[in-house]
């Protein structure tokens, strides 16, 4: 049923104007607008509601990631913008925060302004 259906994102925020920065400026997504509710933003076709949530608090874990081709280009540039990446103490991390899983895959995490945990993957 919802196979031919477009998907949409919703990420929580405190402050929009703040977490709109973050994600166009930053992030390079596209701004669509800003209803009351919530500001817009698109990733290559796909929408991102950041929702006004007064009483916000953080999830442990990834809300919202992308499947990138080269990991290491993607972590460069957003480190570039000012984005820091997650360090956890797992094995095959590196001092970047790229994670290398037991099945090739390769991971990095960080935060958004309101501590929303993201990530970038690359799968192959």
């Amino acid at each position: 049923m919802l196979t031919n259906t477009q998907l949409m994102g919703f990420v929580p925020t405190r402050d929009p104007a703040v977490a709109r920065a973050f994600y166009e400026r930053v992030l390079g997504l596209k701004f669509l607008d800003e209803d009351g509710f919530a500001t817009t933003v698109e990733a290559n076709g796909i929408k991102v509601r950041l929702t006004k949530i007064e009483n916000h608090k953080p999830l442990p874990f990834t809300i919202l990631g992308w499947e990138i081709p080269d990991i290491e280009k993607a972590v460069s540039d957003l480190a570039l913008r000012g984005v820091a990446f997650e360090k956890y103490e797992m094995p095959s991390q590196d001092a970047r925060g790229i994670w290398s899983s037991p099945s090739g895959a390769k991971i990095a995490w960080f935060k958004d302004p309101d501590g929303n945990v993201l990530s970038l993957a690359q799968l192959e």
